[in-house]
């Protein structure tokens, strides 16, 4: 059977979770949004630089790479750039804490990537995919408009981000009671989504396992990888290698599978590479999270 032939057990209430999450997870995000986050980044050009060129090109171009060299089925090709353009996972700053890693400097990267995914996102999704015949031709053979991506992502993430603001500014002190719980219920609520997907459409994913298994364990190695060397290569601390090294490999996947579910009608190949990228960079993240901490050197790092 072709893999995007298969079209994965979800109805439109479904579409409407995967999307009503992702807005859930962005106002969790916002509820910590801080102009000091901004500044970071520019107190702080080098780490800065170095985290945002990893994340927003060194990883991109490492999954063309890896989709020239291996060749897979184009909506497993397709998923993984998309994959790719998302944002950072909002488990990257508590992988980065595990760590012992540059916590304000992860913090810095995920609010900017999360505050600016409704325009960098799409743009990444659609430059990248068409770099490579076999992912330009099946989005000409698509025919989704980048306009009305642009639209409903600008919609889903920034209205969230605003109300977030807003409710940050107006109710401080009950802002900073419940914003660690609405995080933490965020990533449960998610973790359960994908689980039930992967449930649900178990029969499917044990199909192409071989194949999803491969593609997003190189994929995300590549991307821990390329961060933690490309920090090195800048002669940056241990703790901001570790930071850049999470953030480029700990992407925001759900805002992924939103997108395959609005837009794509659940595109088997797209939609298996979003949805078992959320499960395998908790556990890859976790594991190299809890490799560090153990190995830190005691006292500050260098």
């Amino acid at each position: 059977m072709d893999i995007n032939s298969v079209r994965l057990n979800f109805n439109k209430d479904s579409v409407y979770l995967i999307n009503a999450l992702v807005g859930f997870i962005m106002f969790g995000i916002a509820l910590e949004l801080k102009l000091h986050d901004f500044k970071h980044l520019l107190r702080f050009p080098k780490p800065a630089f170095v985290g945002l060129f990893s994340q927003y090109i060194l990883l991109p171009v490492a999954t063309l790479l890896i989709i020239w060299v291996v060749n897979p089925h184009p909506g497993l090709a397709l998923g993984m750039v998309l994959v790719a353009a998302c944002p950072g996972g909002n488990m990257s700053n508590f992988f980065t804490h595990l760590a012992k890693g540059n916590l304000a400097l992860s913090v810095s990267l995920t609010t900017f990537s999360s505050a600016f995914a409704f325009l960098l996102t799409p743009i990444g999704f659609f430059f990248w995919g068409n770099l490579l015949p076999v992912t330009r031709e099946y989005l000409k053979s698509i025919s989704v408009s980048p306009y009305e991506i642009l639209v409903s992502i600008t919609v889903l993430l920034v209205v969230p981000l605003i109300l977030g603001i807003l409710f940050q500014k107006l109710f401080p002190k009950l802002t900073h009671t419940v914003k660690r719980a609405v995080q933490r219920i965020s990533i449960l609520l998610l973790a359960f989504f994908i689980v039930g997907a992967l449930a649900t459409n178990w029969k499917f994913f044990k199909e192409y396992i071989h194949l999803l298994f491969g593609l997003v364990f190189i994929m995300n190695l590549a991307g821990l990888s390329l961060g933690y060397y490309f920090g090195k290569l800048f002669r940056l601390p241990l703790g901001d290698r570790k930071t850049i090294a999470i953030e480029t490999g700990i992407q925001n996947s759900s805002l992924g599978l939103a997108i395959v579910f609005s837009f794509f009608d659940g595109l088997g190949g797209m939609a298996m590479i979003c949805a078992w990228w959320g499960i395998w960079h908790l556990l890859a993240g976790a594991a190299i999270a809890t490799y560090w901490n153990q190995t830190a050197p005691k006292g500050l790092e260098s």
